[in-house]
């Protein structure tokens, strides 16, 4: 989707708000017997948005509710989704239980903030829904012992496009949200994805993470080393974030795979890949050239007016592209600033082949086993 420049984006809410609504909604119509068509809920910021119920309906004892998520400008994979609930009693003082239902994932490895074997349901849409569910029995003077199972149509199929299956979230969707509202096109959704990632590798023992910068490299990483899915973190263009977690909650060995593009902004000190926030400096190519290789004045020049990063490469040959994997190897070490992750970085080209690669833990033991 192409956004003009200065044009205002569109905020949405996330499925833990939807949820909310349409569990309000199904728990005051079973406490009444009388539906509404429109839900209003408190977000935890204080927010109070109104949602219009699409599903209204009583299905053998228990009251299903269905919202519409609306996402906003926010490319995200569950807009439009029908997110549903399906409240029913439970025995006085039983309290309020969450099941997943169709579409909604089940917690399989730990790392995540739900203990495995239970519904996929984030902490704070769990509480949001609790705060409305008892809030809504109080107003009816009845006691807040509630089952909710949550269902998404088509969630498992929207799930292969999310991080589910690699954090052993299987099934379908988690129901997410810690705000009630997704803002567009923001980056922290994507590094606090990065962060469960590196939390589930580590609830799992994994002592060797590849951040990939795409899917190419991190299929060929993948191969190279054999490690297993839950080793394997999308880091995309945020190594940043991917490195500052990994500071605070390190592992003992990372690599650092993706193409040549991507990687030379990692030389050249830059944190964020994005094609739109971050460029290929090719006068510093040119020089990393002539310091580290020994190029010719010529091969400087021709690398100098580059019109990519592809052709950089096809210029200066493997010599660049190691030239290329040792100043980011270097410079990922210096933002881990002293941890005790040993780092290492892949340079693939757009096959997937291996161009180059340099590390600490290949250099200190001689090894290159995961």
């Amino acid at each position: 989707m192409e956004v003009n420049p200065g044009e205002r984006l569109r905020s949405g809410y996330s499925t833990g708000a939807c949820a909310t609504a349409a569990s309000l909604g199904a728990c005051r119509a079973l406490l009444t017997g009388i539906w509404s068509k429109t839900v209003t809920i408190r977000l935890p910021r204080g927010q109070t948005p109104t949602f219009e119920l699409e599903i209204a309906e009583f299905r053998d004892g228990c009251a299903v509710a269905g919202v519409r998520k609306d996402a906003g400008d926010d490319p995200d994979v569950t807009h439009d989704a029908l997110i549903c609930s399906s409240v029913r009693r439970r025995a006085p003082g039983s309290g309020i239980l969450f099941r997943a239902g169709d579409g909604v994932g089940t917690v399989t490895m730990a790392g995540l903030p739900i203990r495995v074997g239970e519904a996929a349901i984030n902490p704070v849409p769990r509480r949001m829904m609790g705060d409305a569910l008892r809030a809504a029995a109080a107003e009816a003077n009845e006691p807040a012992d509630f089952e909710v199972e949550i269902s998404v149509p088509g969630g498992a199929e929207m799930a292969l496009k999310t991080w589910n299956p690699r954090l052993g979230v299987l099934g379908g969707i988690s129901i997410l949200g810690t705000t009630g509202i997704v803002k567009p096109y923001s980056c922290s959704a994507w590094i606090a994805s990065i962060h469960r990632g590196i939390d589930v590798a580590r609830a799992n023992g994994a002592r060797h993470v590849v951040g990939s910068t795409g899917s190419t490299s991190e299929a060929a990483a993948q191969r190279h080393y054999g490690l297993p899915d839950y080793a394997m973190l999308d880091m995309g263009d945020f190594v940043g974030g991917l490195l500052k977690y990994l500071r605070r909650n390190p592992v003992p060995r990372l690599t650092i795979a993706g193409g040549f593009a991507k990687l030379a902004k990692l030389a050249h000190g830059t944190t964020d890949l994005h094609s739109k926030r971050s460029r290929i400096d090719f006068a510093k190519l040119a020089t990393l050239a002539a310091e580290t290789c020994d190029a010719p004045v010529g091969i400087q020049q021709a690398i100098k007016h580059a019109n990519t990063g592809l052709q950089a490469l096809e210029i200066g040959g493997p010599p660049l592209a190691a030239a290329i994997a040792h100043e980011a190897q270097q410079n990922a070490v210096k933002l881990l600033n002293n941890s005790d992750v040993r780092v290492g970085v892949l340079v693939f080209d757009r096959g997937g082949t291996l161009v180059a690669s340099d590390s600490d833990y290949e250099r200190s033991d001689g090894t290159a086993s995961p």
